[in-house]
């Protein structure tokens, strides 16, 4: 079993200083830059770059890097505040900037050597560069060692050649993190990680998914065709890459989980707003035990979550171990996501099915957090394995 923070009477979860003051300038951002185009990019499917240019000029596209790579220099507990309260406003714009900042820029930081670190780091945390990370394949997602996308060695560059799935910026990235196969298949030791630029020849993005929910984050094909890239772009040693990958989810579960706290905390908010307005029978509906009890498990099952969220968060925090308790984080909080959401919905009634209220919205974006970074499915086979160890 994972440490808990259990263990250590002297953490307190309560908000520091820092996450005070990130969370109210992201409520005062959201009302300046997100709420009055939200639904127009929702209903276009518009990835708004302009957003991120500015939430990178809050240092918020590199929560995590330090301030010598022209980062913020914040830690994880900082990170899942800044994820949660964008994520009560818009999904999608949290999950681009959870994307960028947990996967591509987060692999560069843990796995990149120096060069590659001033480099990349000052452009993807000031937002000047977006990125991208490649690992699922059309037939590879849960089952990655399968993987199709191939790189072979020719002197001092390795070519590439196949196709990436499902990522999160992959046509409007600059720069991306690729896992491609340069051992045999089923190896864990035969995948390795790449920095491959966005104007590099043989490179290119493919079609962009019409996705049911978090439609303003652009999620694409990567195309390779005889990509050829320098020995000098691969992150750590050759064969490395698969390893690598499961450290970069680990904590790419934990901002999963805050994207999910934003989304239920939304779908809350909205709903205790909404059950105090609306009248029937001559009284707010949050008088009927039908009403408020909903509300009670809502906010029970989210303040359960956090503290899950929170718990992984503190032991990534402090170097320790955080497969189970980033799998568990991101397991519980999903599901209470897609939970809260859909209770929302039934809140609102009939106003809750329309566009013109908020909570439609969060309830097709949720379906997301049960299935992006693993599924609630890998995340208990990930928690058993833990335990059965």
């Amino acid at each position: 079993m994972s440490s808990s923070v259990l263990e250590n009477s002297t953490v307190s979860f309560a908000k520091n200083e820092n996450q005070v003051m990130i969370a109210d300038m992201i409520r005062k951002f959201g009302k300046e830059h997100i709420h009055p185009k939200l639904m127009e990019w929702d209903e276009s499917q518009e990835f708004p770059i302009d957003v991120f240019k500015k939430l990178g000029e809050l240092g918020l596209m590199g929560v995590l890097v330090p301030t010598e790579y022209g980062g913020s220099g914040f830690s994880y507990t900082e990170y899942v505040t800044a994820i949660t309260e964008l994520g009560s406003i818009c999904g999608s714009i949290a999950l681009s900037m959870a994307a960028h900042n947990s996967l591509c820029t987060g692999h560069i930081l843990a796995f990149g050597n120096e060069e590659q670190k001033k480099k990349y780091l000052p452009k993807l945390a000031t937002a000047e560069w977006i990125g991208a990370w490649g690992l699922t394949e059309a037939n590879t997602g849960s089952d990655a060692m399968r993987m199709q996308c191939v790189a072979k060695q020719d002197g001092d560059y390795w070519v590439i050649n196949g196709t990436k799935n499902w990522i999160t910026h992959g046509i409007s990235g600059n720069v991306a993190v690729v896992l491609a196969r340069t051992g045999e298949l089923l190896d864990s030791n035969g995948i390795t990680a790449f920095i491959v630029e966005r104007t590099t020849p043989g490179f290119r993005g493919g079609k962009k998914e019409n996705k049911l929910g978090m439609r303003a984050s652009e999620t694409a094909e990567l195309i390779f065709e005889n990509c050829r890239i320098h020995k000098s772009q691969i992150l750590g040693n050759v064969g490395d890459g698969f390893k690598q990958a499961m450290k970069v989810l680990d904590g790419g579960r934990i901002s999963i989980a805050a994207l999910s706290l934003g989304i239920a905390k939304g779908a809350l908010d909205a709903s205790v707003k909404y059950a105090k307005e609306r009248q029937q029978f001559g009284q707010p509906i949050a008088n009927f035990q039908g009403i408020s009890f909903k509300l009670a498990d809502m906010a029970t099952e989210y303040e359960a979550a956090e503290l899950l969220t929170l718990n992984a968060a503190h032991l990534k925090n402090s170097g320790q171990k955080v497969t189970t308790a980033g799998a568990m984080a991101k397991y519980y909080a999903s599901e209470v996501c897609v939970k809260a959401a859909t209770e929302a919905v039934q809140i609102f009634g009939g106003y809750g099915y329309t566009k013109d209220f908020p909570v439609e919205k969060f309830y097709r974006d949720s379906k997301l957090c049960t299935i992006g970074e693993g599924t609630s499915e890998i995340q208990k086979l990930v928690i058993a394995r833990e335990l059965l160890k």
